[in-house]
């Protein structure tokens, strides 16, 4: 078991597993403790991405398990640039507590956004309240543009019914003209002056018209007007039932995006209008920097351990190979 979890955490911290096996205790004992801090940060911001994920992206259940899981592998990759420094620089600790503490800003926010959820939403009421004032009158006047457009076009549609109707009951039958031309051959004798006798043959058109009553062609008009004036219609009711319902549903489309940088504005007027809200974010917060900071302590307060001795060994020893090999080439070179 024991060297199960040391290979564990000389897989989180990046350590060896073949040289610590071969070191102290000392060593052994500053992979538990890295592994531990390490365990309990990268805990934390696993909920803290899951969470962030889940309830501001929209990621689902893979999407979030996707979000923690990204949070743990920079969490990582973090702390690895202070642990596996073996002579680590002010500038790299500088910066690391830099990063520490925007990190525990970000992770409060989060927290608290999560912790006071209720009274978050409590107070987007009169948020929301005031953006469905300020949106209702356009949406409104937008709404009432539209059905005044449908009305009208109703009543255009229904005058056109009214007037094909008024026409087919003066005339519901009409007189329909129709011709035929016939052309018959006629043969026509003349005799010349000499007194021959010539026959010519002619075409004598005879055109023959007729007149019988029809149905007015305008009854088939009525059928399709009816259609349209009665689909006009249909929108005018939906448009109808979107002026009821439009605060409502205002109300509906605010609530059901939760935007971050919203909540945030809402948190922030909490926090400095609660002093109660204002101690437990600054609870979170120290609480957060101290572990992002608990690496960074350890590292500094540590003495170098055999580990870090045989790491710098095994750095002299390789540095002294390149070096001979260089003298080497340089003596056959000048051979």
């Amino acid at each position: 078991m024991n060297n199960w979890w040391i290979r564990f955490g000389c897989f989180l911290t990046g350590y060896n597993y073949g040289i610590v096996r071969n070191s102290s205790e000392v060593a052994a004992k500053a992979v538990k403790r890295y592994t531990s801090a390490l365990l309990i940060v990268c805990i934390l911001w696993s909920f803290i991405g899951y969470s962030f994920t889940q309830r501001y992206l929209d990621g689902g259940l893979m999407g979030s398990i996707a979000g923690a899981v990204i949070a743990v592998i920079i969490i990582i990759q973090i702390e690895r640039q202070i642990i596996l420094s073996i002579t680590p620089s002010k500038g790299l600790y500088i910066s690391r507590a830099l990063i520490a503490a925007m990190m525990s800003v970000i992770g409060a926010v989060i927290i608290d956004q999560i912790i006071f959820k209720e009274d978050i939403d409590l107070k987007k009421i009169d948020t929301i309240g005031d953006r469905v004032n300020n949106a209702l009158p356009p949406k409104t006047a937008d709404l009432r543009n539209q059905i005044a457009s449908l009305d009208t076009a109703i009543l255009n549609k229904e005058n056109e019914r009214l007037n094909l109707i008024a026409d087919i009951e003066k005339r519901p039958t009409i007189k329909a003209i129709s011709s035929v031309t016939t052309q018959t051959p006629v043969k026509e004798t003349i005799t010349d002056t000499t007194g021959n006798t010539i026959i010519k043959e002619k075409v004598q058109q005879t055109k023959s018209v007729s007149v019988s009553n029809i149905n007015n062609p305008k009854i088939d008009m009525i059928e399709p007007l009816v259609k349209q004036i009665e689909e006009l219609r249909i929108q005018k009711s939906k448009k109808e039932t979107d002026l009821i319902n439009v605060r409502d549903q205002l109300e509906e489309e605010y609530k059901s995006k939760a935007g971050f940088l919203d909540e945030l504005e809402v948190m922030y007027s909490l926090i400095t209008g609660s002093n109660i809200a204002l101690i437990v974010w600054f609870l979170w917060f120290f609480f957060l920097l101290g572990l992002e900071l608990l690496v960074l302590i350890s590292k500094a307060n540590e003495k170098e351990n055999d580990y870090e001795k045989t790491v710098k060994h095994h750095m002299d020893l390789q540095i002294r190979k390149l070096n001979a090999l260089a003298k080497v080439a340089e003596g056959s070179s000048l051979n």
